[in-house]
């Protein structure tokens, strides 16, 4: 297993594994699974704002799963909060490789003097909040019902790790 940035090339093998989390959790509150064309768009905004795509790769370089994160909120005062997301092939989860993405984007955001992590999670999904948790992730608030998807009202909960990073923030 080995852990890398992701770039374009691995645009179909991202794409096939957040459709499949669109069509089969709540991992993602979208309904519609998306496009090919839509990746070039995702990509470009990753370089833009200076966000990794961090993948997991066996060793004949198939994407296992990915993770990134980007723009809490777009205002400049939150410059130092980023949200992130990890995603994880259904046939690979539970063997530790979720955890290995998020430990790199957490090492990633210090080195990017990034002050403050948070994650929404699906109040149901306990693996992912027991992983988050296990990684100095903190419970931050749930919102009740903030979405719709298989039939039911689903609860978001968010979880926030602060870094010690940056030593000497501006609001330049």
């Amino acid at each position: 297993m080995k852990i890398f940035l992701c770039s374009e090339k691995e645009s179909e093998q991202i794409l096939n594994i957040l459709n499949d989390a669109i069509l089969n959790t709540t991992a993602i509150y979208d309904y519609k699974p998306r496009a090919i064309e839509s990746m070039g768009h995702w990509f470009e905004a990753k370089k833009r704002g200076q966000f990794p795509v961090v993948g997991a790769f066996d060793e004949a370089n198939k994407l296992l799963g990915f993770g990134t994160y980007g723009s809490f909120r777009n205002w400049a005062a939150y410059k130092y909060s980023v949200e992130h997301s990890v995603y994880v092939k259904a046939a690979e989860r539970r063997k530790g490789l979720g955890r290995l993405i998020l430990e790199e984007l957490i090492r990633l955001a210090e080195v990017q003097n990034i002050h403050t992590m948070v994650a929404g999670i699906d109040s149901e999904n306990k693996v992912s909040i027991s992983l988050h948790e296990k990684l100095g992730f903190q419970y931050s608030g749930t919102i009740k019902q903030a979405g719709y998807k298989f039939g039911k009202w689903l609860d978001l909960v968010f979880l926030q790790k602060l870094l010690v990073t940056p030593l000497y923030p501006t609001e330049d």
